[in-house]
């Protein structure tokens, strides 16, 4: 039996069982399992799988296992939760137990979704499917620019070497000239809207038919409305209102014609809404947004990449981190590159020098030292979520003095200046290739930064004395 398998298989014991699982699916490092009453959660045995690096209990119940192995871990659960249920007659199964966790689960829902909380759950439900995408793109666009910039100070032949980068910047143009598209289908599927009638709608701030002597004016200020006017921002109001007019047109709209009147109408009122009314809209708040951010990022230097540094860890605890996900896209397709990310990632610097300085004084507690184990080498690539809640924050100080080493690092790179990231998705050292500008190399001092701030400050006042006590 694989190790994936009875990490599944122990898994699903600790949750209560094949009757207690609604429903299950996986993000980049959690396990999350929708289960019928939570009380039958045995939440130290999971603590105790080897693999898993914690939990996290929200609207679903969310175990922690960590890049590449949630997927194998996830794959092996399915089939596990299939075999069982066909077992006990299959489909009748699945369809009791999600009618007997409906209740449940809605007071869950009902508990935890504020406003807020619902509010960061669409923007995650829309923007983290496409990670790995950004991940992947950007890093052959990250090789099409060192390709680029050595052709053109003479390394590389231009001949022989250029038809490389022209097809690596069709492969990552995929993503990133028609990102509008993929995030009005996701925002559809979010708000309620057609699928494809939100790429649409994502596709209409493209401009595709519009020229330099065939203009659509911006009604606001005469000058000629530019393609992506607005970005990202203007394709999320514009779905958001699709999902509104759609939903009030199939109150009205006979069966009959609705495949046929409702779309069509939907699209041509929310379309000329888009154009007129949404992109110039969405273009100034994004002007503004994004000169703002620019504005903080340039005049305050070392204390606004401390303060950003040390605040983005419990941003990612608290699950707070994926609003700013449209921001960094938006300063992509503005600016050329997110100057928010590389200080961002030092809070990761931080919290890996915190976890090094712990291994070290907590050699004798071999339960934490496996776990660190596990967790530094995802930490070192960018994915924290597993030193946050494996390590760090159940220890309590090294979380305090690992978000002080990320400021340590922040600051740093606020000092140094222009450090930019061509694409979100990883951080750490992973974000190396992603660095703009050939700035890399001052994006490495702030992690040496982060790491060093991380490590001196917990080594010498992080580490809990009962932590360091023997336990195998």
């Amino acid at each position: 039996m694989s190790k994936y398998k009875t990490m599944a298989k122990e898994i699903l014991e600790a949750v209560g069982g094949i009757d207690n699982v609604t429903s299950y699916a996986h993000c980049m490092t959690r396990l999350r399992v929708a289960v019928v009453d939570r009380s039958l959660i045995d939440e130290e045995k999971i603590k105790k799988i080897s693999g898993v690096l914690g939990v996290v209990d929200d609207e679903t119940y969310q175990i922690i296992l960590g890049p590449g192995v949630v997927v194998k871990t996830t794959e092996q659960f399915g089939i596990l939760v299939e075999e069982l249920r066909k077992g006990n007659n299959g489909a009748a199964s699945s369809e009791n137990l999600q009618a007997k966790g409906s209740d449940i689960k809605a007071q869950l829902k009902k508990k935890n979704n504020t406003p807020f909380k619902n509010f960061l759950r669409k923007v995650g439900s829309i923007f983290i499917p496409l990670i790995p995408a950004f991940v992947g793109a950007g890093l052959i666009a990250g090789v099409a620019s060192i390709l680029a910039n050595n052709i053109t100070a003479g390394n590389l032949d231009g001949e022989t070497w250029q038809q490389y980068v022209t097809v690596l910047n069709v492969i990552k143009n995929a993503i990133f000239s028609y990102l509008a598209i993929y995030v009005g289908i996701n925002a559809a599927k979010e708000f309620g809207a057609t699928p494809a009638l939100g790429g649409v709608i994502g596709g209409i701030t493209l401009l595709n038919g519009t020229s330099p002597d065939l203009i659509i004016t911006n009604v606001f200020t005469g000058d000629p409305l530019a393609a992506g006017q607005g970005g990202i921002i203007g394709v999320l109001l514009a779905v958001y209102l699709l999902a509104l007019v759609e939903k009030a047109l199939r109150k009205v709209i006979p069966d009959a014609v609705d495949i046929i009147v409702t779309p069509t109408i939907a699209l041509f009122i929310v379309g000329l809404a888009t154009i007129f009314l949404l992109m110039p809209f969405a273009g100034f708040i994004s002007d503004n947004l994004i000169g703002a951010i620019n504005w903080t990022l340039e005049r305050g230097g070392m204390f606004s990449g401390f303060v950003l540094g040390t605040a983005f860890l419990p941003l990612v605890m608290l699950g707070l981190h994926q609003v700013l996900t449209p921001i960094h896209i938006e300063l992509i397709n503005t600016t050329g590159s997110t100057g928010l990310l590389p200080i961002l990632a030092m809070a990761g610097a931080g919290q890996v020098g915190a976890a090094i300085a712990i291994w070290m004084r907590c050699r004798k507690n071999k339960s934490l030292s496996n776990m660190i184990k596990g967790a530094l080498p995802v930490g070192v690539l960018g994915i924290g979520e597993p030193l946050i809640y494996g390590v760090t924050l159940p220890l309590g100080r090294p979380f305090i003095t690992a978000c002080i080493g990320g400021g340590i690092g922040g600051a740093v790179i606020g000092m140094l200046g222009h450090v930019g990231a061509i694409a979100i998705g990883p951080s750490g050292m992973a974000l190396i290739p992603l660095i703009a500008g050939g700035m890399w190399m001052k994006y490495i001092i702030g992690l040496a930064a982060g790491y060093a701030g991380g490590f001196v400050l917990t080594y010498f006042f992080g580490v809990p004395k009962e932590a360091m006590i023997e336990q195998e």
